[in-house]
């Protein structure tokens, strides 16, 4: 006796055609620091001629790099994707400056990096938070007794 239950179906005559998934690969990577925001001049027009000043990040974008400290993935970060960011706070940084058309731009970076819920749903990210009711109980509720143990009834 071979197995148990009817042979399996050939493959040819299947109505679902579905392709074998393709292995994972996995590659190790160092994660990297975060960078500061860089200091660099961009060119303006002053009377008509080029000139070099200084660039200043807008305080948005200057808070907006300064909240990817708590951002969930920021310890497996490497340094292409720094470089990324750095490049998006740019966007940022034009879009707080008034660029409206950076809009859609910076939304879709952002999206990459899981920043709104929705994002983190198609990315397929769940962000684990213990709550402090799980903490601070140290011990596992088994049954509606533990639960209400403490709990007096009143007698109308």
């Amino acid at each position: 006796m071979a197995g148990r239950g009817p042979a399996p179906k050939d493959p040819a005559k299947r109505a679902r055609a579905n392709k074998d998934v393709v292995p994972l690969r996995v590659v190790e990577v160092e994660p990297a620091q975060k960078p500061d925001l860089p200091e660099f001049e961009v060119e303006v027009k002053v009377d008509g001629e080029p000139v070099m000043v200084p660039f200043t990040w807008p305080a948005a974008t200057r808070d907006w790099w300064a909240m990817l400290d708590y951002h969930p993935l920021k310890g497996e970060f490497t340094e292409l994707d720094w470089s990324y960011l750095l490049d998006t706070a740019r966007i940022h940084a034009a879009f707080w400056a008034g660029s409206m058309t950076q809009a859609a731009e910076l939304r879709l970076r952002e999206a990459k990096y899981g920043f709104t819920p929705e994002d983190r749903a198609r990315l397929r990210l769940q962000f684990a938070q213990a709550t402090t009711a799980e903490v601070d109980a140290g011990t596992k509720v088994v049954s509606s007794r533990d639960r209400m143990r403490g709990v007096n009834r009143r007698e109308a």
